[in-house]
């Protein structure tokens, strides 16, 4: 992010976009004064937070960050939600009183000794959201705060934040690929331009009327111009996956006699409200959970010799087999660059060093990660760590991928790009099976839904 010029005045509620990469969450993080000193990267100009630098007025900024996973800190639900309150030296009657209402302002309703430890992603979001809200700060700083609820959810935390700002008047920045989320509650929208400096700012209705065209044209998820979709062959083949009684679950059981099959050719969405068992059922089918009763049975199609129950399989039969992709991207990186991220896979499958190179660099260039090729996986954007883990996976070419929220962070040009890219594995025999809040993505791709 460079040459940037900006002047946000106390109150005023922005939308902050931008294409995939354009250094959004690199400003929030600037903005809450967590960015980083010297040590952790360069920088230039001036960046003043009520006359002064951020990190000089912390508390005065709240952040939710982009993944909620790295910012879940305890391991109780209502002491995590106490921690940011402690350390403001709020009094203690007042902090306990503010998380209640910030649970229920969030609607995450749940008991305050509740294990954060098993929560969903989506769930993990609204108590980052909660703990945010309880320190009451003067700015409010959200990176794609809604991005793993489902459409209940959406509104229910677009709601809170509302009333949050009209009781105490705090300041918004709000970053979201999706336009419509927060048009409803925005005055300003600030478009930064990939290279650097600003693309579009001034107020919604205004730079999405002069410049929707554009925008959408460079990756804003603007209104009235949705994607395109994919062309599909839908040519269905064999039953690679089937259920049987099955019941799924860790500490507890969620679900019992869950009915699934998973048939080459096809994509099986698995949609259903936050915490309610789709990133657990897509682990199972994956062959990397054990069921709580009942089976996963591989059919001969993909078994080919591996016996009938993934979970039995070996790392090396799963590569080849069904490939995962986790919700957290962070979850399943090894290597030290992109590239090396990319080899992970087929040299674990002893593949010819000019076939790695060929596999690699066709994905690097198909989803727009070529430029990164020499990055830290862990220094990309949450969008671009969402493509690279779904190359990773790619990369091997399984019969079946599982997908766990597969186009989380992506703008408009991307999404595009990794749906007509999946839409291409599956027309060639491949299947799909994606837990996912993208309606876009279920319209787009999917042949069957099952809705827990």
């Amino acid at each position: 992010m460079d040459e940037l010029d900006l002047t946000i005045s106390p109150g005023e509620r922005v939308l902050l976009l931008g294409a995939s990469g354009a250094g959004k969450s690199t400003l929030l993080h600037a903005l809450a004064g967590v960015l980083g000193g010297d040590d952790e990267g360069e920088h230039h100009g001036e960046l003043l937070l009520d006359g002064v630098p951020p990190a000089e007025r912390r508390g005065r900024a709240g952040l939710v960050l982009q993944d909620p996973d790295s910012q879940v800190i305890l391991a109780r639900v209502g002491d995590d939600v106490a921690f940011g309150c402690e350390n403001l030296g709020v009094p203690r009657d007042e902090i306990w009183a503010r998380v209640t209402e910030a649970l229920d302002a969030v609607g995450l309703a749940l008991p305050l000794d509740h294990p954060t430890s098993r929560l969903s992603g989506g769930q993990k979001q609204r108590l980052a959201l909660a703990g945010v809200l309880a320190m009451r700060p003067g700015l409010l700083l959200l990176d794609e705060p809604t991005a793993n609820l489902d459409a209940a959810g959406v509104r229910e935390v677009r709601e809170s934040v509302a009333r949050v700002l009209d009781s105490t008047g705090a300041t918004l920045v709000v970053v979201e690929h999706r336009v419509d989320v927060w048009l409803p509650l925005v005055d300003r929208v600030v478009v930064l331009a990939p290279g650097g400096g600003v693309l579009a700012d001034g107020p919604a209705a205004e730079v999405l009327a002069q410049r929707g065209e554009s925008l959408a044209a460079s990756g804003v998820w603007v209104p009235g111009f949705p994607p395109p979709r994919p062309p599909r062959v839908r040519a269905v083949g064999a039953e690679l996956l089937a259920t049987e009684t099955l019941a799924i679950g860790r500490a507890v059981t969620l679900h019992s006699n869950v009915e699934s099959v998973v048939t080459a050719g096809t994509t099986l969405a698995i949609t259903g409200e936050n915490g309610a068992g789709k990133s657990t059922l897509g682990l199972t089918l994956a062959g990397l959970l054990p069921s709580r009763s009942g089976a996963v049975v591989a059919c001969d199609a993909l078994a080919d010799g591996a016996g009938p129950h993934p979970i039995r399989w070996k790392s090396r039969e799963l590569l080849t087999r069904i490939g995962t992709v986790f919700q957290d991207p962070e979850h399943q990186f090894l290597a030290s660059t992109v590239r090396g991220e990319l080899e992970v896979g087929p040299r674990a499958l002893r593949m010819p060093a000019s076939q790695i190179t060929d596999r690699v660099d066709e994905l690097l260039q198909r989803l727009r990660l070529d430029h990164l090729a020499a990055a830290n996986p862990f220094t990309l954007s949450g969008g671009e760590k969402r493509r690279l883990s779904v190359a990773t996976v790619l990369a091997t070419q399984p019969r079946v991928l599982v997908l766990d929220e597969p186009t989380f962070g992506q703008d408009s040009r991307t999404w595009t790009e990794l749906v007509a890219l999946l839409a291409g594995l599956v027309d060639s025999g491949s299947a799909v099976v994606a837990i996912t809040h993208d309606a876009d993505f279920v319209a787009a791709l999917a042949d069957a839904e099952l809705v827990l």
